[in-house]
């Protein structure tokens, strides 16, 4: 931002004023009229240019071009290109002209010191190479945009600290600058002008306490030579000219968009007069930059897997040794959490999710730390939160949350376009209850959160009906080589119905589910016979399936999707205290790894020495190059009402897509 500065010329004095390179200085001449004058000449010494403002409606003109009537409303502008090399080395002369002399009334001379201030940051964001004018004042989305992009710097370079890189005014090492994003501020003009001049960094006091600025004092290879000049109660700094004509600043953000908060930030320098000992300073410019927060983005289940996260529990030996299998398969890093550190909480899924946030110059991971706070709550930060490994978490204030805060009621689809809007990030899924219900529903924090990164906008599901109510109990994406790249798998009563119609129709229907479970006498076994004649799971699953095609509704609209877009898996739902939980291990919450799917093994009936259920899913899914392989999670994960996706987690390759490129 510059301030337009009116400069008053004197007859009887000469005046001196600063110009900022690039920038217009409007001289006042009415003060300075003698009697009689009637026209007016201005010139100016190499370097100034010199425009005449006749009136509004006409577009300003040079001044040399001829002599000018004087008329009310006319304004001279001045402008300077370059930086002056000694006080007062450029001037300005007007001539006062009447009809009657032949020789000017008077003349008024204006002296000039031309100074060249920039406070300058990454506003191409890396990736545009023109020199075209762009407004630092403007934040801009799209991919020809600009404006600078800042990180939240809430990983923990420094292994000697417990706390992220932000939570103080220090730099502790040398890798946290790398999360930083730089501001230079570049002054050219000569050095005794900064005799009566100071320049002022500063921000407002709100964006103090979301980000804080690091100025360079000293040898750039000693942390101790960064020195925090903004943040928290600092909202001003004279900068010294420590360096000559350049001063460098790292700034860190402290803080995600949110409620209340765009992720918009504002910095400027002010250059201000001091010469004049009777007035107080004057401002002479003022230049800003503005920076948006990055914001934390979550990556779907058709991304490439990076690593898996699974607890280890008192009976679950078997999955994670099926995980881990899956993992190697997939070439994927495995992270096992041990049962001193879960404290037999096996729901790592509920617990946490796997995103990043990026820069032009920097991209990192960034676990977002559920408000579940199960006996794994201390997990994310005290293993995950690491170098180049971010944390981030929301919790309610009066500490109320549901079953519905756990993580795995929140999924994302992969990139879509649906009525006309391209969502090159995807969009969040997350469950609640009807419009207008008074159920369950996500906390507000949690929700505020998710809505203000912008880039991936929720759309709210109905899970209210599900006895733990978790998008992923009736909801998963795979990848596709065809089609949108990916198909949407919906749980389908009416599918498992229409199988076991058929395989009853060719005699099967003494085939027995449940047989082969291992347990405590706790399943007993029941045939397709038994299933079809079952008239509360037949009602019950009626009113499931309404439940879920009134979500398939609002994912068809919300993500432009089609019938071809959509598989449906056939599942069974049973009713627990009038709400619904999985009949028999729940196919669609599995862990997919790229080609690999791990999906719960569902005990369904076996009939010539094949489940027919297993046998549904590979002839649906196997066509698309996927590979499934059926894990046993029905002791320890189903009989809690929970599957594989409940009990495992995957961190993902960031998107390819640069989210500054979308236009939200």
């Amino acid at each position: 931002m510059s301030l337009q500065r009116i400069v008053r010329v004197s007859l009887e004095h000469p005046t001196s004023a600063v110009c900022v390179a690039g920038v217009e200085t409007i001289v006042d001449i009415y003060g300075s009229v003698p009697e009689g004058t009637e026209m007016f000449e201005v010139y100016g010494t190499p370097g100034v240019d010199i425009y005449v403002c006749p009136s509004l409606e006409r577009s300003r003109e040079r001044a040399d071009t001829r002599r000018w009537h004087f008329d009310e409303g006319l304004e001279i502008v001045v402008v300077m290109n370059s930086p002056s090399n000694d006080l007062n080395d450029s001037h300005v002369q007007i001539a006062y002209h009447s009809s009657h002399e032949s020789l000017p009334l008077a003349y008024a001379v204006l002296y000039l010191t031309c100074v060249d201030i920039a406070l300058d940051c990454d506003l191409n964001r890396g990736d545009r190479q023109d020199g075209d004018f762009v407004d630092k004042r403007q934040w801009v989305w799209g991919p020809g945009g600009h404006g600078a992009i800042l990180l939240v710097n809430c990983d923990r370079d420094h292994q000697g600290c417990e706390a992220q890189d932000n939570c103080d005014e220090h730099v502790h090492c040398l890798q946290d600058l790398e999360d930083m994003s730089l501001m230079v501020l570049r002054t050219q003009g000569p050095a005794a002008l900064f005799e009566d001049h100071r320049l002022i960094l500063h921000t407002s006091s709100s964006d103090a306490t979301r980000a804080r600025v690091f100025h360079l004092c000293g040898p750039e290879d000693e942390c101790a030579a960064y020195r925090c000049v903004l943040g928290g109660d600092k909202v001003s700094y004279e900068v010294p000219r420590l360096h000559g004509d350049q001063e460098r600043f790292l700034v860190e953000g402290l803080s995600f968009p949110d409620a209340g908060f765009p992720g918009l930030l504002s910095f400027h320098v002010t250059l201000l007069d001091d010469s004049n000992e009777d007035f107080s300073e004057a401002p002479v410019f003022t230049d800003t930059v503005v920076f948006r927060v990055a914001p934390w983005i979550m990556t779907p289940s058709t991304q490439l897997p990076l690593e898996v996260y699974v607890c280890r529990v008192r009976n679950n030996m078997c999955f994670v040794e099926a995980v881990a299998e899956l993992a190697r398969k997939a070439g994927c890093k495995l992270t096992v959490c041990p049962q001193t550190e879960n404290r037999n909480d096996r729901w790592i899924q509920d617990e946490m999710e796997l995103g990043y946030v990026q820069a032009p110059h920097k991209t990192f991971p960034v676990v977002f730390d559920s408000p579940r706070n199960g006996e794994l709550q201390d997990f994310p930060h005290k293993r995950i939160l690491g170098q180049d490994f971010g944390y981030v978490t929301r919790e309610p204030r009066d500490r109320s949350v549901s079953g519905l805060d756990s993580f795995g009621n929140l999924e994302v689809s992969p990139p879509v376009v649906a009525n006309g809007k391209e969502y090159p990030l995807g969009r969040i899924l997350i469950g609640g209850n009807l419009p207008g219900s008074s159920g369950r529903r996500v906390t507000q924090v949690v929700r505020d959160f998710l809505h203000a990164q912008m880039v991936q906008p929720p759309v709210e599901l109905f899970v209210d009906w599900l006895a733990v109510g978790h998008v992923d109990e009736f909801l998963s994406f795979v990848p596709a080589p065809d089609g949108k790249g990916f198909r949407l798998l919906l749980a389908s009563p009416g599918a498992c119905f229409r199988l076991f119609q058929e395989r009853k129709k060719r005699g099967h229907g003494r085939a027995l589910l449940f047989e082969g479970v291992a347990g405590d006498g706790r399943v007993r076994t029941i045939s397709i016979n038994q299933v079809l004649s079952n008239e509360n799971l037949i009602s019950f699953n009626k009113f499931v399936q309404s439940c879920i095609d009134w979500n398939r509704e609002v994912l068809k609209r919300e993500l432009g999707l089609a019938e071809r877009d959509i598989i449906d898996i056939p599942q069974l739902f049973k009713s627990e205290r009038r709400k619904a939980a999985a009949f028999f291990p729940d196919l669609v919450n599995m862990l997919v790894l790229g080609r690999h799917l791990g999906i719960p093994k569902p005990f369904g009936p076996v009939i010539d020495g094949r489940c027919c259920l297993e046998e549904r899913v590979r002839a649906l899914l196997e066509p698309l190059g996927l590979r499934c392989t059926f894990i046993d999670d029905f002791t320890p994960y189903h009989m809690l009402h929970g599957e594989v996706h409940c009990g495992t987690n995957v961190r993902r390759k960031p998107f390819s897509f640069k989210w500054w490129h979308m236009v939200p």
